[in-house]
């Protein structure tokens, strides 16, 4: 079997972080006192020929945390009844041990060394998986403390567009309005959006970086050394 070659490797890809696809559902937009309702991740993988794809999920209903406040306006937004006994819904510590376990075992695999959030409006995410990872006093978080892969950002560049529903669509991605603000849902269309946008700007030719042109200087310099 043929070796692979180095860059089509996903540890080479980002600099050695492992990105992971996360969303957070919420009860408002401040990480410190708002509730954490809902919690997805996606880890990524890159076959032999460095196209990247989806991999594993995993997705959590989460209990408020103790005092958490519960913004009336969010829960109409997003349709999450924090109450309702069907949820199934564990505690922060439970979901982020879970979702933190998949990851370390996803960035061992694949070589990595240090996982990086990947969110649109990555931000946002970032600040609830951080406040959540706090309260429970999670030691072990793998990701980055400030650095993310933004996909809206991203889309901005590649297609035009901000809005996830939009830049799926430009993208031709199919999106469900009926499914959106969940957060398994948004986490594997961002992940969709990530991969389309990483593996076009391969197809373009933009990754495994071309090698820089040779200059007269060069050429003249490695005569010298010859």
């Amino acid at each position: 079997m043929a070796d692979i070659d180095p860059m089509n490797k996903l540890s080479e890809r980002f600099r050695g972080y492992y990105p992971v696809v996360v969303d957070v559902e919420t009860a408002g937009f401040n990480a410190k006192t708002d509730a954490l309702l809902e919690i997805a991740a996606v880890t990524l993988k890159m076959d032999d020929n460095g196209w990247l794809a989806p991999d594993d999920c995993m997705f959590f209903n989460v209990k408020p945390f103790e005092g958490a406040n519960l913004e009336k306006s969010a829960l109409e937004f997003t349709g999450i009844d924090p109450y309702n006994p069907l949820r199934d819904d564990v505690d922060e510590a439970e979901a982020l041990k879970a979702i933190f376990k998949m990851i370390r075992s996803g960035m061992k695999a694949a070589g990595c060394k240090r996982a990086i959030l990947v969110g649109h409006n990555a931000t946002f995410d970032h600040s609830f998986l951080m406040a959540a990872t706090e309260r429970a006093g999670n030691k072990r978080n793998p990701f980055h403390p400030f650095s993310t892969f933004d996909t809206s950002a991203l889309s901005a560049l590649a297609f035009g567009q901000t809005v996830l529903k939009k830049a799926c669509e430009t993208a031709e991605i199919e999106f469900s309005d009926r499914e959106a603000h969940n957060a398994e849902y948004d986490t594997r269309k961002t992940a969709d959006l990530f991969c389309k946008i990483v593996n076009h700007w391969k197809s373009l030719g933009g990754w495994p970086l071309p090698a820089p042109a040779e200059t007269e200087s060069t050429a003249a310099d490695e005569e010298t050394e010859s």
